[in-house]
């Protein structure tokens, strides 16, 4: 027999299911999986350096679903909430990254999309230049918050719209793949477990739930409770069984992560036997150690030239750091800048001598966007595909093809200028040069200390750079691949750098990227040139009696430096590997007594007598303010519309529920319950009052009080008659038990419920009914304090 008490509780509980209130378990499984969120993020821990990325994941993440379980509690549409997540995630990292570019920094603007679109560029740029453990800058920073972001988004609506909790561990397995892509040994065991294990809790937690939902509310027909008897359950219980889904949730993410097959063993890259980054494919990374060090080479390409001396040839530029490691600056690719002709090199003068130069290139084993080519190029011939030359480096990338087979014939610039006027070059730095002068703080004091002792007592910075190229290729230091991963400082960062110069034994990046670190140290501007050296000559080749080989070996890096007038010059400081240009030998480079020394080098934009810098790129004023003009309007207008859209959709919400609850009506599905709930919102958008505790005939007779209802002043004459046949629909839906074949006219209860409506609004003052439209406050009740708490629907 069931007892009055647990009879009295299922009907108050099925008077709150059929009332429509949110169920009471949304926080216990939000935490649930805010926890699960915030392990999983921790598993990327062996992919990044420190731990200062995990916060921004954590903050963003735990906001997001925070404010979706805040948004529930305020009756907003379940369908909604992962709508107005994004719009969260979208204010929250405004709020993190816009700058004060949104409104009230928080409501994003053109210039915050902008600075989006910025960050996203540069974090993927990084993530596809650094070295594991990467060093998290403020892109990656970025791309990792918006994940966690989107990752909560769905996770709530997988777990709480559509009531699918188990899915919810869906997203998490994003961050936990993704060691098992890229490292050997995948992600820390500890860490999968703890994710595989707060994935049970989760489970656990849903459950949970539903056996004190059920338990609390059994089935109980249309309005009475109905007992059931004892039933004997088969199978595991829900504690077991929840055990058994996370075993065998622990038991997938470890086979995940040590199955998957790593980007660095091949299959995506090209064999096995392959270098980690230079192999059948080229990533734009700095650390060469692995295919150096590496006992087979492999043939890279080929090729024949009329060039006196066999060139270098250049696949990419590093030119800024991600933290304290070399990246390239993000260019987005200019369709105009098309291979069959490309723009002399910014900076040189006329009377810097040069030498047309033939290359024709056949590839043998390189698979890349990035053209290796001859530096500086002027055209290219016979490839397939799109290929663009880069604005800033003068690079060449594909966007849709690379260079697998690929044969072209590269027309080059070589570039002879003499010890003379590189010694005489001097003046201002053009604008676009100025970011090679910069170096991340802090770094180690060796750098600077030691650029100024080998530099001491030269008379230009062209001195000072044959004294740092000198001092690189001189007996104190060794070329070595091993001891760098041997002593542990492999690659080109600056505490590595710090490192190199100290032991003084190291490969090509370690002397050029400490050549260029120096260089910029002393105000001069650098950057590094990844790519090939010249080959070998090929021994047999027939006709082709100038036909040089490269192989995997010769991949090197050297620096470039920036003189006034001629423009970016390379240096060879790496003992034993290539040769060092004949500007650059220690017989051009003697300082002759009455040449000036160079002021120092600024950044300001150089002032030549034309009014512009040879590589400005400058167009005529007038383009520019036009240009400028059409730029602030279309930003104007794009924040004028955004600001309407978001003062409107308050609005639209409101009335996109109406419309729903108007279907409903019409269909007389719950009719005078909808018809009900809609008079209590419409009242609570126009300033009445909504008590929780009064029951529909106490709402009517206040609301029959108000002056577009009650007496001559009423504005619906039939309004107040409306309002009853209301009352007595909603109080018979409610208390009585509907008859046999007993069915509402949903037609005419929508017909008195907007004669109702309409009297209300007639009966507010203009600025209330405006606030009703704009600004609902049946939306957000709890927010906004027109209700005393949640409404039941019906209510």
């Amino acid at each position: 027999m069931t007892s009055p008490e647990r009879l009295s509780g299922a009907v108050t509980s099925g008077r709150a299911a059929k009332s429509g209130r949110r169920p009471s378990g949304q926080w216990p499984l939000t935490l649930a999986m805010l926890l699960l969120l915030l392990v999983g993020c921790a598993v990327l821990g062996p992919l990044l350096r420190g731990s200062s990325w995990w916060w921004p994941m954590a903050l963003v993440g735990a906001t997001v679903l925070v404010a979706s379980g805040l948004l529930r509690r305020t009756r907003l549409a379940s369908s909604l909430v992962p709508v107005a997540g994004l719009g969260v995630l979208l204010a929250t990292l405004t709020l993190l990254f816009g700058l004060g570019t949104g409104l009230l920094w928080l409501v994003p603007t053109p210039d915050t999309l902008e600075r989006f679109g910025l960050l996203v560029d540069t974090g993927v740029s990084s993530i596809e230049q650094q070295s594991i453990p990467a060093e998290p800058i403020e892109g990656i920073l970025f791309l990792l918050a918006a994940g966690a972001g989107l990752m909560a988004v769905l996770m709530d609506a997988l777990a709480l719209t559509l009531r699918w909790p188990a899915l919810a561990g869906l997203p998490v397995l994003v961050p936990v793949a993704v060691p098992g892509l890229l490292l050997d040994e995948g992600a820390h065991l500890v860490a999968l477990i703890a994710a595989a294990a707060a994935y049970l809790l989760l489970l656990r937690v849903d459950v949970r739930l539903r056996r004190v939902a059920e338990a609390n509310t059994p089935s109980s027909g249309r309005d009475a409770p109905r007992v059931y008897a004892p039933v004997r359950r088969r199978g595991p219980r829900p504690v077991w069984g929840a055990v058994t889904v996370g075993s065998i949730g622990i038991v997938s993410a470890l086979l995940l992560s040590s199955a998957t097959p790593t980007i660095t063993e091949g299959g995506l890259f090209g064999s096995s036997t392959n270098g980690v980054l230079f192999g059948a494919g080229i990533s734009p990374m700095i650390d060469l150690g692995q295919d150096l060090r590496r006992p087979d080479p492999g043939p890279a390409l080929h090729y024949t030239t009329t060039a006196e001396k066999p060139p270098y040839f250049k696949l990419m530029t590093l030119d800024q750091f991600a933290g304290t490691t070399w990246t390239s600056r993000s260019d987005a690719t200019t369709t105009s800048n098309t291979v069959d002709r490309i723009d002399r090199p910014p900076g040189l003068a006329d009377d810097i001598k040069t030498t047309k130069t033939t290359t024709k290139v056949v590839i043998d084993g390189v698979e890349t966007d990035l053209l290796p080519a001859p530096s500086p190029a002027s055209r290219i011939q016979g490839l397939e595909g799109s290929w663009f030359w880069n604005n800033l480096t003068h690079t060449i990338k594909s966007t849709d093809s690379t260079t697998a087979g690929q044969e072209y014939t590269v027309t080059a610039v070589e570039l002879q200028p003499t010890a003379e006027q590189l010694r005489a070059a001097r003046g201002r730095y053009p604008v676009s040069v100025a970011p090679n002068l910069k170096l991340p703080f802090p770094r180690p004091a060796i750098i600077e200390d030691t650029a100024r002792s080998v530099t001491e007592g030269t008379a230009s910075d062209y001195d000072a750079a044959v004294a740092l190229q000198d001092y690189l290729r001189g007996s104190a230091f060794d070329y070595d691949t091993d001891a760098p991963v041997d002593d542990g400082y492999d690659g080109g960062g600056l505490d590595v750098i710090g490192t190199f110069l100290q032991v003084k034994r190291g490969y090509c990046v370690h002397f050029a990227s400490a050549m260029a670190v120096m260089a910029r140290s002393l105000g001069m501007p650098a950057r590094i040139a990844v790519g090939y050296l010249p080959g070998t000559a090929a021994a047999g080749a027939g006709d082709e009696t100038n036909r040089y080989d490269i192989d995997s070996h010769d991949l090197h890096a050297w620096p470039e430096l920036y003189f006034v007038g001629v423009g970016w010059v390379p240096f060879e400081p790496t003992p034993g590997r290539g040769s060092v240009p004949d500007y650059a030998r220690p017989a051009d480079a003697e300082t002759p007594g009455d040449v000036p020394a160079s002021p120092a080098p600024t950044t300001a934009p150089r002032g030549d007598e034309g009014g512009v810098t040879a590589d400005s790129g400058a167009v005529p004023a007038a383009q520019v303010q036009q240009q400028q003009a059409a730029a602030a309007l279309l930003r104007i207008a794009l924040s004028v519309a955004l600001v309407l859209a978001v003062l409107l959709a308050p609005g639209v919400a409101r009335l996109l529920r109406r419309l729903r609850r108007r279907r409903r009506i019409l269909s007389w599905n719950d009719g005078a319950a909808e018809a009900w709930a809609e008079l209590a919102d419409t009242a609570v958008d126009h300033d009445v009052r909504v008590r929780d505790t009064e029951t529909p005939r106490e709402l009517a007779g206040r609301l029959a009080l108000l002056p577009g209802l009650s007496g001559a002043e009423a504005a619906e004459p039939d309004a107040a008659a409306a309002l009853e046949r209301l009352l007595v629909a909603a109080e018979r839906q409610r208390f009585a038990r509907p008859g046999p074949g007993e069915r509402g006219d949903g037609a005419a209860a929508w017909h008195d419920l907007d004669l109702v409506i309409r009297a209300l609004r007639a009966g507010a003052d203009t600025r209330t009914r405006i606030r009703a439209s704009m600004l609902p406050a049946s939306l957000w009740p709890a927010v906004l304090g027109r209700r005393d708490s949640r409404t039941p629907r019906g209510a």
